[in-house]
């Protein structure tokens, strides 16, 4: 089967995007992970499938793939592309999008400036909702490594789980090697997205993210959302906070209770075919 797809990114965080409305479409997941391959594939950090929807208060079903084939619930930077895909494909003639995923329904709004705003939905703060293992829920978790160091740390859903840490600097974060081992860390058991946040004041941020079944991205969303909720929660940030991820910045509004709301640019890079 030869598939149509564009290749496009937020902020360095790149997708390959294809259209599951006008054409059939079929693939495995050993075919995700090899096109995803940088060096014999397309490469990408994920695939987004645009689908008809199931409900009729959605205009689209929006699913990701991660680079190792997997799928998950949610991913904010795609939610961008995916708005600006859909429009530009002359899918939707409107530019207020809802979509439904696995991780629950989003609102995708083109600004005049090219920008798309998200609506996040509301933070899942709940261990059992995150998914993590706790008695209770707290601000701050005390999470042991297998070196059998304490780290205090931060567990929050945007429709996906993550874990944010604070650091003094992102630059000397153990990103590669602390990541890889808090992803599969037995209190998530779904896996997790792990932050690792430079406080710079209380409107901006720096912040660095190894990614589940995909490794560090030059840019996360729904990590950037999750950043700033454990951020105001423990009283460092004020509602609106630039986020600067390696790829470029994010703006991010939440008052404290309610949505969370994303602002970001897109970047169609190239269109092509696979068979």
């Amino acid at each position: 089967m030869r598939l149509k797809f564009t290749k496009m990114h937020g902020l360095g965080n790149d997708f390959m995007v294809i259209d599951g409305v006008s054409q059939a479409v079929e693939f495995t997941s050993e075919q995700v992970e090899r096109w995803a391959d940088r060096h014999f594939g397309i490469g990408f950090d994920q695939l987004l499938l645009v689908e008809p929807p199931t409900r009729p208060d959605r205009d689209f079903r929006y699913r990701i793939f991660n680079a190792d084939g997997g799928e998950v619930e949610n991913c904010g930077n795609g939610a961008r592309c995916f708005a600006r895909f859909v429009l530009d494909r002359k899918l939707i003639q409107t530019d207020r999008i809802r979509v439904e995923t696995a991780g629950g329904d989003l609102e995708l709004i083109v600004r005049d400036d090219g920008q798309v705003t998200v609506d996040m939905g509301r933070p899942r703060l709940a261990p059992e909702k995150i998914p993590f293992i706790a008695d209770e829920r707290q601000l701050l978790y005390p999470l042991q490594t297998a070196a059998g160091d304490t780290l205090e740390i931060a567990a929050i859903s945007m429709g996906n789980p993550h874990c944010v840490i604070r650091v003094p600097s992102v630059a000397q974060a153990p990103v590669a090697t602390l990541g890889p081992e808090l992803e599969q860390h037995e209190r998530f058991p779904q896996h997790v997205n792990v932050g690792f946040l430079e406080v710079i004041d209380r409107t901006q941020a720096r912040l660095r993210v190894y990614e589940r079944g995909v490794g560090e991205t030059l840019a996360c969303g729904t990590g950037a959302c999750a950043a700033v909720v454990a951020g105001h929660l423990n009283g460092w940030f004020d509602d609106q906070v630039h986020i600067h991820l390696p790829g470029g910045t994010l703006q991010i509004e939440w008052p404290g209770s309610g949505n969370v709301m994303m602002t970001g640019p897109v970047e169609t890079v190239f269109e092509g075919v696979v068979g």
